[in-house]
C-alpha cells in the first residue's frame, strides 16, 4: 500500500525528514553508557538526559521500522540495522539479556529483584518510570522484527524478555502489583506479543503478571473509576489486556478492553478525538477544564486510543471503531505535526484562541515526540482491511493498494481538500474507489 499525494503523504514526508535529522549515535549513548561502553556521541538533552534516558531510542526503532515499511527508503533500513547492531553489543556486554538507558539501572534492578520496591505513580526506586522507559525498546525490537524481518532484533527481544522473567521470578503477586503502581507502558502487551512470536506460553503468563489489577478488575466489573487518573498511564495497560485476550483466548479481558474504549470514547472524548486535561481524565459530566486549561488532549493519548481501536476493529470489524479512528486520525494526529517545518505537539489546547508548541529535532524529547515519530509513518495501516472474501475501504485517504493474493490493484482518489478543510469535515467521505488490473 502506498499513499498518493495528499496532506497525509505530505505529513509522512515531513516526519521522515525529522527522523533522518536525528543522530542515531546520540540516541544510543544512554544504552552504551549503561553497558560500560564509551558512547560515540553525547546524549541529547531534555528528557533524554534527565532520567528518561533512552526512551526516544526505543521509539526511534519503531519509527524507522514503520517508515521503511511505508516508503522503502533504504537509508531508514540502514539506520535501523545500525541501531540494532549497536544495541546487540550492549546486550552482549551486559551479559544477562538486559538493554537499557536507565541511569544507574543495574543497581536499581537488583533492588527490584530482591523485592525492595518503592513505587510511585511516576517513579520506581527513585528512578523515572523505568519500566515505561524500556517498554519503548521492547516495542522497537518487536517492530524491527515484524516490519523489516530483522532476526537479530527478534533474538534480542526474546533475551530481553528472559531477563524480565529472571528479574521477577522471586517476586510475589503482591510485589508485582505494588511495582505496577509505577507507570509501565504496555509491558503486558509486548510479553503477549513475544508469546505469540515464540509460541512459548511462559511469556503469556509473564504478560498476565504485568497486568495491573487495580485497573483491570473494575473494568471487568463494568465500572468506570477513571476520573482523576493519569490518562496515558492507563491506555497502554488496556491495550495489553486486549492483547493478552487475543493470545490467551480470554473473552472477559477482551470485554474489559471494550468497556474501557466505550467509556473513554463516548463519555470522555472531545470533537478532535482526544481526551484528558493536564494529562488526567476529567469527570464525565464536566468538560469545562477543557476550555479553561492550556493543557488539553495529549497526543500520546490519541496515539494509544487509535492502537486500541485498531485491535478492537480487527477482532469485531465494527464501524464504530473506524469512525472514531478516522476522527482521531484526521483531526488530532494529522494536526499534531507542523505540516511544513515538522515538529510534534504535546498538548492540543481546546482553549479558544490558544496556541501549540512544536518540538525541534535538537531540543524536544518528551513522550509525544516519541509517539509522534511513529504516528506519521503508519497512515496506511487501516485504510484497507480484508477477510478471505472481502476488501474493506475504511478511510478515505488517496492511496494505491496491491492485493497480491487476489491479483487486484485498487486506486483510491479523494476530492482535493485543503488541510484545514479536512480537519473540519473529516474529508466529507468524498472518495472514488476503482479496481484496476
Amino acid at each position: 500500500m502506498k499513499l498518493k499525494d495528499s496532506p497525509f503523504k505530505q505529513a509522512q514526508q515531513t516526519d521522515m525528514e525529522y527522523i533522518l535529522a536525528l543522530d542515531p549515535d546520540r540516541l544510543l549513548a544512554p544504552y552504551l553508557r549503561e553497558a560500560g561502553i564509551k558512547p560515540k556521541a553525547e546524549s541529547y538533552g531534555n528528557w533524554e538526559n534527565t532520567g528518561l534516558d533512552g526512551h526516544i531510542g526505543g521509539h526511534y526503532l519503531t519509527a524507522l521500522s514503520l517508515m521503511y515499511s511505508a516508503t522503502g527508503n533504504p537509508e531508514l533500513l540502514q539506520r535501523l540495522n545500525y541501531m540494532v547492531d549497536q544495541l546487540a553489543a550492549c546486550q552482549q556486554q551486559n551479559g544477562n539479556g538486559y538493554i537499557g538507558g536507565v541511569p544507574g539501572g543495574e543497581a536499581m534492578w537488583q533492588e527490584i529483584a530482591k523485592g525492595n520496591i518503592d513505587a510511585g505513580s511516576f517513579s520506581l526506586n527513585d528512578k523515572w518510570v523505568p519500566w515505561y522507559n524500556i517498554h519503548k525498546l521492547y516495542a522497537g525490537l518487536r517492530d524491527a522484527y515484524l516490519y523489516t524481518g530483522n532476526e537479530k532484533a527478534k533474538d534480542m527481544l526474546v533475551k530481553l524478555s528472559d531477563w524480565s522473567l529472571n528479574l521477577t521470578k522471586d517476586l510475589t503477586d503482591a510485589h508485582m502489583q505494588d511495582m505496577l503502581r509505577s507507570e509501565h507502558g504496555g509491558m503486558n502487551e509486548v510479553f503477549a506479543d513475544v508469546a505469540e512470536i515464540t509460541g512459548d506460553k511462559k511469556y503469556l503468563e509473564l504478560a498476565r503478571r504485568f497486568s495491573h489489577r487495580a485497573i483491570l478488575d473494575p473494568l471487568l466489573a463494568g465500572k468506570d473509576n477513571l476520573t482523576g487518573m493519569h490518562a496515558n498511564t492507563q491506555i497502554p495497560k488496556v491495550i495489553g489486556y486486549k492483547r493478552v485476550a487475543e493470545v490467551g483466548g480470554d473473552p472477559a479481558w477482551a470485554g474489559a478492553a471494550g468497556f474501557f474504549w466505550n467509556t473513554v470514547v463516548n463519555d470522555r472524548t472531545v470533537s478532535i478525538g482526544g481526551n484528558s486535561v493536564r494529562e488526567h481524565f476529567h469527570p464525565t459530566n464536566d468538560f469545562s477544564p477543557m476550555i479553561e486549561s492550556r493543557e488539553g488532549p495529549e497526543t500520546c493519548n490519541t496515539y494509544n486510543m487509535l492502537k486500541l481501536s485498531k485491535q478492537l476493529y480487527l477482532t469485531e470489524a465494527s464501524a464504530e471503531y473506524i469512525d472514531y479512528y478516522e476522527r482521531g486520525l484526521y483531526n488530532h494526529i494529522l494536526s499534531s505535526q507542523h505540516p511544513t517545518r515538522g515538529g510534534f505537539v504535546y498538548f492540543t489546547p481546546m482553549r479558544p484562541r490558544h496556541y501549540r508548541v512544536y518540538s525541534k529535532p535538537e531540543d524536544g524529547f518528551w513522550c509525544c515526540v516519541g509517539s509522534g515519530l511513529e504516528n506519521h509513518g503508519k497512515y496506511g495501516e487501516l485504510i484497507y482491511a480484508h477477510n478471505e472474501q472481502d476488501l474493506f475501504v475504511n478511510l478515505f485517504i488517496p492511496s494505491t493498494l496491491e492485493w497480491k493474493e487476489r491479483d487486484i490493484t485498487l486506486t483510491q482518489s479523494t476530492a482535493s481538500l485543503r488541510r484545514s478543510h479536512i480537519a473540519e469535515t473529516g474529508a466529507q467521505k468524498a472518495a472514488e474507489v476503482r479496481p484496476e488490473h
